[in-house]
Formats: C-alpha cells, sequence, structure tokens
C-alpha cells in the first residue's frame, strides 16, 4: 500500500497509532487496497458478551499504548441496560465487564453511546463521506440511503480506523463496487416498516453475498421514511449478508436505474408480490409469549406510534412487551410522557441494548417464552437459533394480539 507523509509519520512514531496502523495494512494489503482514505467517523461493536476477556485484554493494550481516537468515535448497542438488571434476568458479571469496558473506551476518547441508530440520533454524513461503522444494519443504512463509504469494520477494524482516522480503499470506498448488478421490482403497498423488512429478507435471500448490490424498484406510491428504510437495511444485511442497495428514485446514488447499475448490464430482473410479502408475514390471531419492538433499535417517532397505538389498552395477561431503543431517545419519550404511559400498560422498556444481544435463550428458559412476534424481520431471523418460534406482524397487528383494552 501506498501511504502518505502523514502515515509514514504514524509508524515512525510507535506507540497504538503505529500498532492500529500495521494492523489495518495487514487488512488492505489482504483486500487489495492500494491505499488508505481519510475518514471522518468511525463506529465500533464492542460487547463483552462477544469478544470476552480477550477483548478487554485488547482494549486495555491500546489504552497502555497511549491510544486515542483521533476522530469521533461511537459505540454500537451493548448486551445488558445496567439500570434493569432484574427486569430480564441479566448477567451481573456481564454488568462487571460492561463497566470495566466503559471505562477503556472512555480512556480512548470513544463515545459509549450505545446505540445502533446513531445515523437518527448521534451523527449522519454527506453522500460520499467516508466512515468506518461496524455495525451490518448501520452499514447498509449508511452505504444506501446516506450515500456515505463503508464496509463492515467488524471487531476492532473500526476502532482502529478511529484511532488512525482512516480506513483501507477497498470495496465500498470504490465506486465500481457500489452499482447496482441486480434488479427487484416491488409490486406491493409497503405501508409498515415490517413490510419494508420483509422487502430486505427476500431481497437479501435472493441475493445473498457481501458483494452484491441489488437495486429495488416500488411500483406502487410507497413513500419510505427514515425508520421504513432502517427496517429494510437491518435485514437486507441479515437475511443477505449485503452491505448496499439502490432504492431507485430514493436513495442517493439511484435517482434512476441507470445512474443505480452505471450503466453496467443487469446479471437478472425479478419480481416481488404482494403474496410474496404476505406469504413472509404472519397473519393469525393467537397472543404470543413475547412481543419485542427492537433490532433496530427504536426512533422517537416509533415510540410514539406505538404509544398513540397503545391507548386504551395495555399488555395481556401471560405476554410481555419489550421496547428497546438508546438513552438519548429513552430519556425524551420519558419528557414527552410516552415512557411513562407505556410502562403504565405493561411494556417493558430497554436502554443501551437491541434485545437479541441479551441472551434471548436464558429468557426463554428463565419466562417461559417460546411464541414471539415483532415487526422486525431481522429479529425473526435471528431468534430462531435461540429456540423461539418467530412471526413478523405489522406495528398494528403486533399490538393488537398482544393486548386488550381496558378501561382507564
Amino acid at each position: 500500500m501506498i501511504l502518505t507523509l502523514e502515515e509514514q509519520r504514524m509508524l515512525d512514531a510507535g506507540g497504538a497509532v503505529a500498532a492500529a496502523l500495521n494492523e489495518q495494512l495487514l487488512v488492505g494489503t489482504f483486500f487489495g487496497a492500494t491505499r488508505f482514505v481519510e475518514i471522518s467517523n468511525a463506529h465500533f461493536t464492542g460487547d463483552p458478551e462477544v469478544f470476552g476477556t480477550a477483548g478487554r485484554d485488547y482494549l486495555k493494550q491500546l489504552v497502555d499504548a497511549g491510544g486515542r481516537c483521533r476522530v469521533s468515535t461511537t459505540r454500537n448497542a451493548v448486551c445488558v441496560d445496567l439500570e434493569a438488571m432484574d427486569e430480564l434476568a441479566q448477567s451481573p458479571q456481564l454488568a462487571a465487564d460492561e463497566l470495566q469496558v466503559r471505562r477503556l473506551l472512555a480512556s480512548l476518547g470513544a463515545m459509549a453511546v450505545n446505540t445502533c441508530i446513531g445515523y437518527q440520533t448521534v451523527y449522519q454524513p454527506r453522500p460520499g463521506e467516508h466512515v468506518a461503522w461496524g455495525d451490518t444494519g448501520t452499514v447498509a443504512y449508511a452505504n444506501s440511503v446516506l450515500g456515505a463509504r463503508t464496509n463492515y469494520e467488524a471487531g476492532s477494524a473500526s476502532l482502529l480506523a478511529g484511532i488512525t482516522g482512516r480506513t483501507p480503499a477497498y470495496g465500498f470506498h470504490l465506486d465500481e463496487h457500489r452499482a447496482a448488478r441486480y434488479l427487484v421490482r416491488v409490486e406491493a403497498e409497503l405501508t409498515d416498516p415490517a413490510h419494508w423488512g420483509a422487502v430486505g429478507a427476500l431481497v437479501g435471500q435472493r441475493h445473498r453475498g457481501y458483494d452484491n448490490v441489488a437495486a429495488i424498484e416500488v411500483t406502487s406510491e410507497s413513500n419510505p421514511d427514515s425508520d421504513d428504510l432502517k427496517h429494510l437495511s437491518a435485514a437486507i444485511a441479515s437475511y443477505g449478508s449485503m452491505a448496499m442497495f439502490h432504492l431507485i428514485g430514493f436513495t442517493p446514488e439511484a435517482p434512476t436505474l441507470e445512474a443505480a447499475t452505471q450503466g453496467n448490464p443487469l446479471l437478472e430482473i425479478s419480481t416481488l408480490t404482494a403474496v410474496d410479502i404476505e406469504t413472509f408475514m404472519s397473519h393469525d390471531t393467537v397472543a404470543p409469549s413475547v412481543t419485542v419492538f427492537t433490532a433496530p433499535q427504536l426512533s422517537l417517532f416509533e415510540i410514539a406510534r406505538i404509544d398513540s397505538l397503545m391507548k386504551g389498552r395495555r399488555v395481556k395477561p401471560g405476554t410481555a412487551m419489550i421496547v428497546t431503543t438508546n438513552r438519548m431517545v429513552g430519556e425524551e419519550s420519558a419528557r414527552l410522557g410516552y415512557a411513562s404511559r407505556l410502562r403504565a400498560a405493561g411494556v417493558k422498556i430497554i436502554h443501551d441494548t437491541c434485545w437479541y444481544l441479551m441472551d434471548p435463550a436464558g429468557q426463554r428458559r428463565e419466562f417461559g417464552w417460546v411464541t414471539l412476534t415483532t415487526n422486525s424481520a431481522k429479529l425473526a431471523n435471528i431468534v430462531r437459533a435461540h429456540g423461539y418460534e418467530p412471526s413478523v406482524r405489522t406495528t398494528a397487528e403486533c399490538i393488537a394480539v398482544s393486548t386488550e383494552e381496558y378501561d382507564s
């Protein structure tokens, strides 16, 4: 890889910056990068449940070597809510580990905002801006919806990028890898985030592969908002391991199909119908053991909508309902009265985490939960491995099957 004078000075200086850049050189060489690009923001997935003792030791080594983030660096959702430990049978050891990790990240200058929706609450990069983000759905949103440029910066890679302020220029940092090679026409009305998540799941299943980029063309008058596109991004990453898509007429690099393909021929054209969407989703009326709104964390608008749908209703006996968000949204939800009303109706509101990170298999054993309903296609994809029987419904349907009317 060709280094700039500044990058060579980093190597010559030694310490944590040199160690970080050397690791990035190995990554860049592996992927055939010839240079670095400077980044403006990094987003680190650092959960003690995932990286364990080795990960904590690695963070301590960076701190001891004088490591410090030179660009703004935020942290993804984690596995515990320290203020609701007993509510969902969370591990005291993981809580202790989490506190230690937060101290180490603070020493490195990373912000423990603990959110997978930083693009809705913390920072939105501009089209063409290079970043180094680590969460899969977040990366798909950045590349697709915002037009920013990032690969899946897994493990320590995004934190190293925060320390050096750059990342190897390969993959989705380069124009040629961002062109759509597949077209999926969606012939259905999409009126809920669950519908958009279903589209992401079905496109992901058809065109699975990190390097595959699909263009999606919606033939109805459906007009997605940020939350709809958030669920689409999360699902296409979960089911397809895909890091980018184009939504014709909506996303910045796809004002037209020709722009999305960069003039290249398409390899395949297919159609998604309303029947495909309906088949993917559940429409029975059986009350689940647990209803979960998570994956990704909820925006303030989503919490406001759930609050509106819950008016005059409460969670049914024998069913649990969980909402997860970050503390920024949580505090505004409390100030605006949403949180108190939802809790009074039996809803558990959890901060800092996405529920699937909170040992769902352990909660299944602890609380006897088996059937789960959600408006998140991503969550449904994940929880099967933890022994649940999931179903995907619209937000309103999730509320309807999980609650009952009462006289307030």
